[in-house]
């Protein structure tokens, strides 16, 4: 079996030593020198490019901070022109409050001397009526008259002087469906009342006709009698 071939080998360089000019005395030093002075160059050149980058690089992050504290010193006006405007607004709600507040008391001192004026007026009126009703009709009285009497015995006055305006509100809610719930229960009881004579007249009408039916069938036919119609 034959031996596998060996990839191709590369030819190598050769390497040779410079040739140093016939005649001419090469000056080590002089060459030490200059790669010396070369490096130095280099190593100057890449300290001052450090530098540079380094000044380049303190000035931008001095500005960054001017940026920052120019943005903070904004920020920070702005947020006391905020608190300022937020302050004063709080001060004219405080003063719009105080002043509803104000009208508001003023209004129900109003209103609860109106009621009570009315209430007053109300119950003199109610009285001298009753007073003159019992003038006028002495000790005898009708059952309405009763009614009336007893209904205005038992009618308690409002206290609502102590009451606030949420209150007043409730209390009048509360009247008005009461008074709601009387005109519903009126309007039943005279559709009932409606229903009931209604019912009543044609039981009537049936009554009358049944009777008229009756007195028919009870009355004698007509014939004859002896040849002649009775």
């Amino acid at each position: 079996m034959p031996a596998p071939r060996c990839p191709e080998e590369k030819p190598r360089p050769r390497l040779t030593a410079p040739k140093i000019p016939e005649g001419e005395k090469v000056d080590f030093d002089d060459i030490q020198k200059k790669r010396q002075n070369k490096d130095l160059m280099e190593l100057q050149a890449l300290i001052d490019s450090h530098f540079e980058a380094r000044k380049k690089e303190e000035e931008e992050l001095i500005a960054l901070k001017e940026r920052i504290e120019k943005r903070r010193a904004e920020r920070a006006e702005q947020q006391r022109i905020r608190a300022e405007k937020e302050r004063e607004r709080q001060n004219r709600l405080a003063e719009e409050k105080a002043r509803r507040e104000e009208e508001d008391a003023k209004r129900r001192a109003e209103d609860d001397l109106k009621k009570k004026k009315a209430l007053s007026s109300m119950g003199a009126n109610y009285s001298s009526y009753l007073a003159k009703a019992d003038q006028k009709r002495g000790k005898k009285q009708t059952a309405r008259e009763m009614k009336k009497k007893v209904l205005a015995e038992r009618r308690k006055p409002l206290n609502i002087d102590h009451l606030s305006e949420d209150k007043l509100r409730d209390k009048a809610k509360e009247l008005w469906d009461t008074l709601y719930q009387l005109e519903i229960d009126k309007f039943e009881f005279g559709e009932k009342l409606k229903r009931q004579k209604y019912d009543i007249t044609n039981l009537r009408s049936r009554i009358d006709q049944a009777q008229k039916h009756s007195k028919k069938a009870g009355a004698q036919p007509k014939g004859k009698v002896g040849g002649r119609w009775k």
